[in-house]
């Protein structure tokens, strides 16, 4: 060692930091190169879709908030990018309920996983009430309508003396500031626990684990001897 002190016997809550997160979060874990083959079902696929369509909401969105509500009204490149960000909405709540759904019937708070569980369900959420604001924040005669209807609604629950809908200042700024950096921060949180739990397996697999020394195996989904090459895939656990 170099002259230092060493991290284990430092009070440093720094050096606690870097150990409890070099514990947890490996990078093998974090940016996998293997998964394992049960991995390539749909219903592992929902949650990247879910994802991606978040990127393209986002990327979308932010083309919007820079130009204003006369751009995307009369313009042809800001009623194309409007659409964009209607329909990529659209892609992420379908997916992000088959990928609820998935899940949920998956029974995947197993093994420890029930704070990834509880994060997406937040996520799911604070998606509802970003896109409420944003149908608040269209700026045409159907946020109109939206918002004089919700308004009797939002102050029977009492939460309208906070949450004003017929302020367009405010739902708009909840639409583009707060409610997305609170899913983004969610989504990432998601991500992170998926990485340090790892991928929960389909109910009766029972988690296989293999080392880096261990070579691929091969798993058949038929238990016959004969089992043709496309009923098998190669078996390559995460550490």
């Amino acid at each position: 060692m170099k002259g230092g002190v060493n991290d284990e016997t430092t009070g440093s809550w720094t050096a606690a930091t870097r150990r409890q997160l070099e514990r947890r979060l490996p990078w093998e874990n974090l940016l996998p190169d293997r998964q394992p083959f049960y991995v390539g079902s749909w219903v592992y696929v929902f949650g990247v879709v879910t994802i991606a369509a978040l990127a393209w909401v986002v990327l979308s969105g932010i083309v919007l908030a820079a130009f204003g509500p006369q751009w995307w009204h009369l313009s042809g490149t800001g009623r194309f990018f409007n659409s964009l960000h209607f329909w990529s909405v659209q892609v992420f709540f379908v997916f992000m309920v088959l990928h609820l759904w998935g899940q949920y019937f998956m029974a995947s708070w197993r093994e420890g996983r029930a704070p990834t569980w509880m994060i997406g369900v937040v996520t799911f959420a604070i998606s509802i009430v970003a896109a409420f604001t944003g149908y608040l924040a269209q700026q045409n005669f159907a946020a109109q309508w939206i918002a004089m209807n919700a308004k009797d609604a939002i102050n029977g629950t009492g939460v309208g003396g906070f949450f004003n809908v017929l302020n367009f200042g405010q739902m708009y700024g909840l639409h583009v500031m707060l409610l997305p950096i609170a899913i983004i921060a969610l989504v990432f949180l998601h991500i992170v626990q998926v990485r340090m739990k790892g991928v929960v397996p389909p109910i009766g697999h029972a988690p296989e684990t293999c080392s880096r020394s261990s070579r691929s195996r091969w798993s058949c989904r038929s238990s016959s001897s004969l089992a043709s090459p496309s009923s098998c895939h190669r078996l390559i656990c995460l550490r």
